[in-house]
């Protein structure tokens, strides 16, 4: 991969971009994305996250004060004090240097009930972890493909993953903090088919699920620009007749729904671009992905696409492409 643009984020619109800022999608989880890097290059990720990345060409982080104030002016709006504030990203959450001051700003909005993250659980240790529940985090979402050590590195794409550093933090969130902890590993068929029980296993085990699902097993599904590893398709009814299956073999709910992690519909921020509109915008900087750049209206951020040739300060008319849960991507006119 190219050398990325380092980016901070700060004094530009925080809703709009997928990449970083403030994520809503008419429910009352916001999602809160700090940062877009990752240490790891999964053969699975749905956003070609790593050092082994073939299309990104930036890296975001997001000023910790206009990330709380944006966060503060969502959760406002949405007239409600049972908010899940969850951390996730098109990388590794853990990677943000600020990550405990983040979780103690979300902890202490008054809008909060729950504070959860997202995390391969690679760079955790039982410091940071100690300092995450002291901060107010309420759970943490572990991703964990095997427990083979040469199948967790290849799926993983790098050789520095260290699955018995993971497993140990997984099992330290479980045992001797007052996180809770949800494996959630994504089932990639043909490759990591007979690790799902053991994970399932694993799960129970170290008493992972105190307050939520103890696990939240993923199905793989390719994104238009994530990696494809070469694998089977698999149907959605293929994918739950097997969770029902292991559900019933080992006692443990795993056919999850909304209402299991108290997530429910409410008021959204509403969009400010109709879909196909015609918009003026300025650009501000490099986009994520090669050929897109980074602009500004409304006081919302879009990703234009096709955008090679239009230099940073430049206004530009776009056509807005997409629209759907306040992301908003433009192609130029």
């Amino acid at each position: 991969m190219a050398k990325c643009n380092n980016i901070l984020i700060r004094d530009i619109p925080l809703f709009g971009c997928i990449a970083f800022g403030i994520i809503d999608r008419g429910t009352n989880v916001l999602q809160v994305r700090p940062f877009s890097e990752c240490p790891l290059s999964c053969v699975f990720c749905s956003t070609d996250a790593g050092p082994h990345s073939k299309r990104r060409i930036s890296a975001y982080m997001v000023d910790l004060p206009q990330l709380l104030s944006a966060f503060e002016w969502a959760a406002s709006h949405k007239e409600m004090t049972d908010i899940e504030a969850h951390i996730d990203t098109v990388g590794e959450p853990a990677m943000y240097p600020q990550l405990i001051e983040l979780v103690e700003g979300l902890f202490a909005n008054s809008h909060v009930k729950v504070v959860s993250m997202q995390t391969n659980g690679a760079l955790l240790n039982t410091k940071l972890i100690d300092e995450l529940g002291a901060a107010g985090l309420s759970r943490i979402n572990m991703s964990i493909e095997s427990l083979d050590p040469g199948l967790a590195k290849r799926i993983a794409g790098t050789d520095s993953y260290d699955l018995e550093r993971v497993i140990d933090n997984a099992e330290y969130i479980a045992r001797n903090t007052g996180i809770d902890l949800l494996i959630a590993p994504v089932w990639l068929p043909g490759i990591n088919d007979d690790e799902i029980p053991k994970l399932i296993e694993l799960a129970l085990r170290i008493g992972a699920g105190k307050h939520w699902p103890a696990l939240g097993i993923q199905k793989f599904l390719p994104h238009k620009y994530g990696r494809k590893p070469d694998i089977r398709a698999m149907s959605w009814e293929v994918f739950y007749a097997r969770l029902q299956e292991w559900q019933k073999a080992y006692n443990t709910k795993l056919v999850l729904a909304p209402q299991d992690f108290g997530s429910h519909e409410c008021k959204a921020i509403p969009r400010v671009f109709k879909r196909y509109e015609k918009v003026k915008v300025k650009v501000v900087g490099p986009g994520w992905m090669r050929g897109e750049k980074l602009a500004v209206a409304r006081d919302r951020v879009i990703m234009v696409v096709d955008a090679d040739r239009i230099p940073v300060g430049a206004e530009v008319f776009v056509r807005m492409e997409r629209v759907v849960d306040g992301i908003y991507i433009a192609k130029k006119q």
